[in-house]
C-alpha cells in the first residue's frame, strides 16, 4: 500500500510517500524559517499563505523522488489538528481535492499522535503501556499510551510549550528564530549552576507544565524587575550563563517528571516526539537518568514536523479497520488527548 503523507499543521510543507506503514520512499520539507526569522516566530497568515503557494510543486517533487505517479497511491494521510488553523485548511483541502480526483480515501491525523508514532518508523517496537514525551515548538505533553494508537492525557502545558519558551528566552538575549540551536550552543559554554530557573510543580496537576514564570524570571535577570522595554547589552559570559541555567532548569523539569510519570503508571518504554527531542543535550540527559527504561527516539528528520509520520500512522489506521473520512471533515487548531478529537 502506497499513502501519500501531508503535513501543514505549522511552518513546515511536509510531504511524504510510504511504503506499508514504515518505508520512506521519499520525504520533503519545505521550511519556512527564513520568512518568519525576521519576526522572531510563525506569523499564522504568512504560514498559510505559504503553505498554499509550495504544496502543488512539493506534491510534484515528492512523487517524482518516490519513482510512483498520483495513480499508484491507495490512501492520503494529512494532518487534522491541532496547529494554525489556516495552515492546517491548505493541507486538508489537498487531501480531499486528491480523494475526489483519484477515487481513493483519505484519513484525518492528529499532529501529536503523528509525533508519537514517528519513533515507531525505525522498525523499533515498544512495550506498552508507554510514556509518551512530546516536546515541541507547540506542545509539551506526557501521555499513557495503550497501544500505538490509543492514548489518555497525562500533562500538558498551561502556558508557554518548551520550545515556544526557548525561542522567547532566545528572543530576549538577541538570538535569531528558532532559539532551541542557538540556545543549545550558548549554553555548552556556560555555567548552568549560576542561575535558578526550574519551572513549577503543580500539586494539582503533577505531571503538568508551566513555563511562563521562568521566562518572566529571565527577563528581569537580563533587565531588573524594573523593565520597560529598554534592551541592554548582555555580556557574552553572562549570555552563556543565563542559557545554561535555563535549558538545565527546563530540561531537567520535563525529565524528572517523565520519570515519576513512567514509574506510576508501570511504562518500561518511553516514546518521544516533536522537535525538541533533536536536542542532543536533552537526548544525553534522559540516558543519563533512564535506568532500565527504553528511550526508542524518532530519527532527527521525523522529529521535526513532516509527512512521513502523517502517512505512516494514516496507513496504520487504515490497516487497523479505519476508513477513509468524509469530505465534511474539518481542521481543530487545540485539543487534548482526553478530548473527542482523540477517541
Amino acid at each position: 500500500m502506497l499513502t501519500l503523507g501531508i503535513e501543514t499543521t505549522c511552518d513546515e510543507t511536509g510531504l511524504a510517500i510510504i511504503r506499508g506503514t514504515n518505508e520512506i520512499l521519499s520525504n520533503q520539507i519545505a521550511s519556512q524559517i527564513d520568512l518568519h526569522r525576521p519576526f522572531g516566530g510563525v506569523l499564522p497568515e504568512l504560514a498559510s499563505r505559504q503553505h498554499a503557494e509550495v504544496i502543488v510543486p512539493l506534491i510534484d517533487q515528492t512523487l517524482k523522488e518516490a519513482k510512483v505517479s498520483l495513480s499508484d497511491l491507495d490512501l492520503i494521510g494529512v494532518a487534522k489538528g491541532p496547529g494554525l488553523l489556516g495552515a492546517l485548511l491548505v493541507g486538508l483541502n489537498a487531501a480531499k481535492s486528491l480523494s475526489i480526483a483519484l477515487n481513493i480515501p483519505f484519513i484525518g491525523v492528529d499532529h501529536l499522535e503523528a509525533h508519537l508514532f514517528a519513533a515507531l518508523m525505525g522498525q523499533q517496537v515498544a512495550t506498552y503501556p508507554a510514556l509518551g514525551v512530546i516536546a515541541s515548538g507547540g506542545h509539551t505533553n506526557l501521555v499513557l499510551c495503550e497501544s500505538a494508537d490509543k492514548f489518555k492525557s497525562l500533562g500538558e502545558t498551561h502556558d508557554d510549550a518548551i520550545g515556544e519558551a526557548f525561542d522567547k528566552v532566545a528572543k530576549m538575549m538577541g538570538l535569531p528564530y528558532p532559539g532551541g540551536p542557538e540556545i543549545e550552543v550558548l549554553a555548552k559554554l556556560g555555567n548552568p549552576n549560576r542561575f535558578h530557573f526550574r519551572p513549577p510543580i503543580m500539586k494539582e496537576a503533577p505531571f503538568s507544565f508551566s513555563l511562563s514564570g521562568v521566562k518572566t524570571k529571565v527577563l528581569y535577570t537580563l533587565f531588573g524587575q524594573d523593565f520597560k522595554g529598554h534592551v541592554k547589552p548582555i555580556e557574552y559570559q553572562m549570555q552563556c550563563d543565563i542559557a545554561a541555567s535555563f535549558q538545565k532548569g527546563v530540561f531537567e523539569d520535563l525529565i524528572e517528571k517523565s520519570l515519576r510519570a513512567a514509574h506510576a503508571f508501570g511504562c518500561q518504554t518511553l516514546l518521544f516526539g516533536g522537535g525538541v527531542t533533536s536536542s542532543q543535550t536533552l537526548r544525553s540527559l534522559f540516558e543519563e537518568r533512564k535506568g532500565s527504561l527504553n528511550l526508542l527516539w524518532p530519527d532527527r528528520v521525523l522529529s521535526l514536523d513532516n509527512g512521513a509520520m502523517i502517512g505512516g500512522l494514516a496507513a496504520h489506521l487504515h490497516q487497523n479497520g479505519r476508513a477513509g473520512d468524509s469530505l465534511s471533515l474539518t481542521p481543530y487548531p487545540r485539543g487534548s488527548f482526553n478530548s473527542a478529537s482523540f477517541n
